[in-house]
C-alpha cells in the first residue's frame, strides 16, 4: 500500500533548488505536506524563497531559506552549511535549478552554452556531492534530478539545453551505481510541456522533435511534482538509475 502514513517523511530533510516558483515550488510544498522539512533555495529572488518557506511552515514542517549560485561552489557549500545548521543535515535533494533560454545554435556565443550547461550540469554535481556526503553520514537518501523532454527528442534553439538535460541523464547513473551499496537511490523525472507562467530566462515553449503531448494538453505542473514526490517516497526505494518521462506521450522510451 503507498502512503502508509499521512506524513511518510517525517524526521526527513529535503533541499529543493530552484524552489521560488514552479515546480521546484510544488514540490518543496509537496514534501512539506508529506513531513519532510525542508530548506528552500533560490539564486536571488528572496522575497519569493521566503514565501515558499511560510508556506511550509504553515503546513506545520520547519523551512530554512537559503539564497546562492549553485555553479559557485562556495555558496553550494554554504547553502549546505545551512540545511545541517537548520536541520542537522539532508535526506533528499530534488536538482531543480536551471536556465532554459533560447537561441539559435549559429548565433549561440560559447559563453551562451557554456553558462547554460553550468547552471544546469555544475549545479547538479556540486549540490549532488554534497548532498551525497550528508546522505552517506545519515544512512541513505534520494536524489531526484530534473531534466527534460528536449534531451530526448531535440528542440529548436535549445541545443545547450537539451545536451546540458542529456548530461543529467549519465549523471544520474552514475550516481546511482556508485552509491546504491550506500542505500541512495537516484533517479531523473524529464518533464515534458508544462503549463502556467514561465520564468523570464524560460522563453516561449519550443519547438520539439516531435510533435506535441499525444493526451493534446500541457501538462500542470503539479502532475510533474507528484511523479518527481513520488520519488521520494518510502515505497521508491527499489527504484533507481531511472529516468522517468512525464510528458503527456511526447516521448516512449
Amino acid at each position: 500500500m503507498l502512503h502508509r502514513t499521512d506524513r511518510p517523511l517525517a524526521g526527513k530533510v529535503a533541499l529543493v533548488t530552484g524552489a521560488s516558483r514552479r515546480i521546484g515550488r510544488a514540490v518543496a510544498l509537496g514534501l512539506a505536506q508529506a513531513g519532510a522539512d525542508v530548506v528552500v533555495h533560490a539564486r536571488q529572488s528572496r522575497d519569493e524563497v521566503e514565501a515558499v518557506a511560510n508556506e511550509v511552515r504553515a503546513l506545520g514542517q520547519r523551512a530554512a531559506v537559503a539564497l546562492g549560485d549553485v555553479t559557485d561552489e562556495a555558496d553550494v557549500m554554504a547553502l549546505f552549511q545551512t540545511a545541517t545548521d537548520a536541520f542537522g543535515g539532508v535526506d533528499i535533494l530534488v536538482n531543480n535549478a536551471a536556465i532554459r533560454g533560447e537561441k539559435a545554435f549559429l548565433d549561440m556565443s560559447l559563453e551562451e552554452w557554456r553558462t547554460t550547461n553550468s547552471v544546469i550540469l555544475d549545479g547538479a554535481f556540486l549540490c549532488s556531492r554534497e548532498a551525497l556526503r550528508s546522505m552517506v553520514t545519515r544512512g541513505g537518501g534520494t536524489i531526484v534530478n530534473l531534466g527534460g523532454v528536449s534531451a530526448h527528442v531535440g528542440a529548436k534553439q535549445r541545443a545547450h539545453v537539451a545536451t546540458a538535460k542529456a548530461g543529467l541523464v549519465g549523471l544520474t547513473k552514475s550516481m546511482a551505481v556508485e552509491f546504491a551499496d550506500r542505500n541512495i537511490t537516484v533517479n531523473c523525472v524529464a518533464p515534458g510541456k508544462i503549463g502556467g507562467k514561465r520564468s523570464a530566462t524560460a522563453g516561449a515553449s519550443p519547438a520539439m522533435g516531435s510533435g506535441g503531448p499525444i493526451v493534446g494538453r500541457e501538462g500542470e505542473i503539479e502532475e510533474a511534482a507528484f511523479v518527481i514526490l513520488s520519488l521520494c517516497m518510502p515505497e521508491a526505494r527499489f527504484m533507481t538509475g531511472q529516468t522517468v518521462h512525464v510528458s503527456g506521450g511526447m516521448y516512449m522510451p
